[in-house]
């Protein structure tokens, strides 16, 4: 039987290990490197690390070829564009400006981490979707040279139903999020479907109810009740309200 690692400790010694070099020229058979791989394909996860002030994923860890289909050395950002589910667009240029805010202020601030964690679906080998937990690990070196590198892990969570239909989000400095995923770190910042985040993206872009109802295929009735419902759920007098707080908390 197959145990999954829980702890990140690995990935941090990981980090620790190879940032000097800029992350450039590892050794595929280094102990530590064989180490991690093998953490990775028990817990049914790849990661890569990028500068994220080049805009440069550096090194990417094997199991790219199983999970997404392409191969290490070949990964580069379009491939998540390209792959990832229509429903899912919305979310993952959301995490994109999240992480490139993110930069800025570690750059400016010249030290310091930053976390995201999200869940999106990729296309797999086999055609058909995965559902995946996106932990970006963002902090400031100066060792090669000046910038922010980025530590991004993509776990499998199909096993876990209850996030079906919804976005587990979170963005901060708390490193007990950046672990092996279980129910409570999935369920940090549930609180909207994915189709009620799709609403309220549509009504903070300035449409109405009818012109949402259209673009949706919905009933009138249908979409009012889902504004009805995101009022209820998140407890704000006005739908305003609430995407002032969801754009300060960088969710939309």
């Amino acid at each position: 039987m197959i145990t999954t690692t829980k702890s990140y400790d690995l990935f941090l010694k990981f980090i620790q290990t190879f940032a000097p070099l800029g992350f450039k020229g590892i050794d595929p058979d280094d102990p530590l490197m064989l180490e991690v791989e093998k953490m990775t394909e028990n817990n049914n996860q790849f990661f890569f690390v990028a500068n994220l002030s080049q805009m440069q994923i550096i090194f990417t860890s094997r199991r790219s070829t199983q999970m997404i289909g392409i191969e290490p050395a070949e990964l580069n950002p379009s491939h998540f564009m390209e792959a990832m589910h229509p429903d899912d667009i919305n979310g993952l240029s959301l995490g994109r400006s999240t992480l490139f805010r993110m930069e800025k202020d570690l750059f400016v601030a010249e030290k310091g981490t930053s976390l995201l964690s999200t869940n999106l679906k990729i296309r797999n080998p086999a055609g058909g979707y995965s559902n995946l937990l996106f932990q970006c690990y963002s902090f400031y070196s100066t060792i090669p040279n000046r910038g922010v590198f980025l530590f991004q892990i993509h776990t499998n969570i199909d096993w876990f139903k209850k996030i079906k239909n919804c976005y587990h989000y979170y963005v901060g400095n708390d490193m007990s999020y950046f672990r092996y995923p279980d129910e409570g770190l999935l369920m940090t910042g549930i609180s909207f479907s994915k189709r009620e985040f799709e609403i309220i993206r549509l009504m903070k872009s300035g449409l109405s109810s009818e012109q949402i109802a259209e673009k949706l295929f919905l009933s009138l009735h249908t979409v009012k009740t889902h504004r009805s419902n995101i009022r209820k759920k998140s407890g704000k007098t006005t739908i305003s309200e609430l995407i002032y707080d969801l754009m300060n908390r960088g969710e939309l």
